[in-house]
C-alpha cells in the first residue's frame, strides 16, 4: 500500500515530456547520446515513471567436449523488468534512476544506477554560461559508462526495445561505475572525456591492490546528410592501469540473454577475456570504433574492438572483436524489420590458447505499437581453439522469441 501511494503520488507529477531526454520506446531508436537540443520548456518539477518488461521463449541446443553441459529443452526464460524514474529538477537539470525489479542474477529488486545530467547552469544564475552550455553537457553518478556505441543498442535487463536482436555482443562491454563525463556536441561533432573510480561495487575499505581511476573518452561525428542518409562514426577508449577487478566485460549484473549456455552462471554465451585475477587485480586498455549508416530503411552498424591487458605476474594478452549488423526497416512507419548480425572474437587467452568465437544472428521484429515489440531470431555460436574447459569444441544453436514492452 505504501508503494502504491508513493507511485501514485509521483505519477501525479508527470506533467509532460522532459528536456534533453532519450525515450525508452521506438521513438528513441538510434538516438545514442541524449540530444543537446530540446523544444521542451521548463515549467516546474516533472517526474516521469517508465519501465520495461521482457520475456523470451528459448529453443536452443548445445554440444561440446565437456561432460558438464546442460541438456536443454525448449521453454520460457525468467521474465525481466525495469523501473525508471526520470525527474526534471530544473531548467536543463535532470536525474535518471533505473531499478532492476526482476533480473537473472538477483531474486530481489535492486538499483542498477543513476546519474544527474546538466545541460544548463540556471541553478547558479539564469543564463549563466549559456553560450557554453549550448554545446556542453555534464553527467555525474553511479552510472553506465559511455564506452563505445554498442551499449546504446544492447538489451539492458528488461530494456530491450532498441536491440534489433535478442542477445548482446559476445564481449559485452558494459559497466556501471561512479563516474563523471563532460560532453561537447555541435553541428554533428561529438567529444567526451570522463573519469571513473574503477569500481563496480562501492567500498571505502582499502584493498590490495588499490584501484586507480579509469579514464574513458569518445570522439566522432553524427550527421543527417539529407532526408534519406544519416552517417555516424565514433572512436572510444577505456583504460585503467590498476584495479582490484576489471569490470568492463563482467559489469552486467543482470545477466546474459541466452540462458544455461555452456557455463552455469549469469554470463552464459558471453566471453570474458580475463584481464584481472581474484586477489591480485589487473589492468586493461580497450579501443572501439563504431560506424553507423542509415539510408532510408536500411541501416548498418559496425564494431571493431581491440582490448589488451592482464593480471600481475601473468603475461599480458589481447583480443579483438568484430561485429556487423545489417537491418532493413519497412512499413509506413518502419514498424517491421529483418536483418542479420555477425560477431567474432579472436585472440589469445592468459593460458596461451589462440581462440575464435563466432556468432550469427538472423531475425526480425514487429513494433505492434511504439511501446510493444516482438522479435524472432535464429542464433548459432561456435568456440574454436579452446584446449580445455567448458568451451572446448563448444557450439550452440536454435531459435529464440522475445516480447518487449517499454514505456
Amino acid at each position: 500500500m505504501t508503494l502504491f501511494i508513493a507511485v501514485t503520488g509521483a505519477a501525479a507529477q508527470d506533467m509532460g515530456p522532459l528536456q534533453y531526454y532519450n525515450a525508452n520506446d521506438k521513438t528513441g531508436l538510434n538516438i545514442f547520446e541524449a540530444p543537446k537540443t530540446t523544444d521542451v520548456e521548463f515549467d516546474g518539477l516533472r517526474v516521469r515513471i517508465g519501465g520495461s518488461n521482457t520475456l523470451q521463449f528459448q529453443g536452443i541446443t548445445q554440444s561440446g567436449a565437456s561432460e558438464d553441459l546442460h541438456d536443454l529443452a525448449p521453454n520460457f526464460n525468467l521474465a525481466t523488468s525495469n523501473l525508471d524514474l526520470d525527474v526534471q529538477l530544473g531548467n536543463g537539470l535532470r536525474m535518471h534512476l533505473r531499478t532492476y525489479l526482476s533480473s537473472r542474477h538477483h531474486a530481489e529488486a535492486w538499483v542498477k544506477g543513476g546519474y544527474m545530467q546538466v545541460d544548463r547552469l540556471d541553478f547558479i544564475q539564469e543564463g549563466f554560461l549559456s553560450d557554453v552550455m549550448d554545446r556542453v553537457s555534464i553527467k555525474v553518478g553511479h552510472m553506465e559508462v559511455n564506452y563505445g556505441d554498442a551499449h546504446f543498442r544492447r538489451s539492458d535487463n528488461g530494456m530491450a526495445i532498441h536491440n534489433p536482436f535478442v542477445g548482446n555482443y559476445i564481449m559485452d562491454s558494459f559497466t556501471t561505475e561512479v563516474a563523471g563525463e563532460v560532453y561537447y556536441q555541435h553541428n554533428g561533432l561529438l567529444a567526451m572525456v570522463g573519469v571513473t573510480n574503477g569500481k563496480l561495487n562501492q567500498s571505502t575499505v582499502k584493498t590490495d591492490p588499490m584501484t586507480k581511476p579509469s579514464f574513458v573518452g569518445k570522439l566522432g561525428f553524427d550527421r543527417q546528410i539529407d532526408q534519406d542518409l544519416r552517417v555516424r562514426l565514433t572512436g572510444s577508449i577505456y583504460t585503467t592501469s590498476q584495479t582490484a577487478g576489471v569490470n568492463l566485460y563482467t559489469g552486467d549484473r543482470a545477466g546474459a540473454r541466452y540462458y544455461d549456455i555452456m557455463e552455469d552462471n549469469r554470463m552464459s554465451g558471453r566471453y570474458n577475456p580475463g584481464f584481472s585475477a581474484r586477489g591480485v587485480g589487473g589492468e586493461v586498455t580497450a579501443l572501439m570504433i563504431n560506424p553507423f549508416v542509415k539510408y532510408q530503411g536500411l541501416e548498418f552498424f559496425g564494431l571493431f574492438e581491440h582490448a589488451s591487458g592482464g593480471a600481475p605476474n601473468v603475461d599480458n594478452h589481447s583480443v579483438q572483436q568484430y561485429g556487423a549488423e545489417l537491418v532493413y526497416r519497412f512499413g509506413s512507419d518502419e514498424d517491421f524489420y529483418f536483418g542479420g548480425r555477425y560477431n567474432l572474437v579472436t585472440g589469445e587467452r592468459a593460458n596461451g590458447d589462440e581462440i575464435d568465437i563466432s556468432r550469427i544472428n538472423i531475425g526480425g521484429g514487429w513494433f505492434l505499437t511504439d511501446n510493444v515489440l516482438t522479435k524472432i531470431e535464429y542464433v548459432t555460436q561456435q568456440y574454436d581453439g579452446f584446449t580445455s574447459g567448458i568451451w572446448e569444441d563448444g557450439k550452440f544453436s536454435g531459435v529464440v522469441l522475445e516480447a518487449v514492452i517499454s514505456f
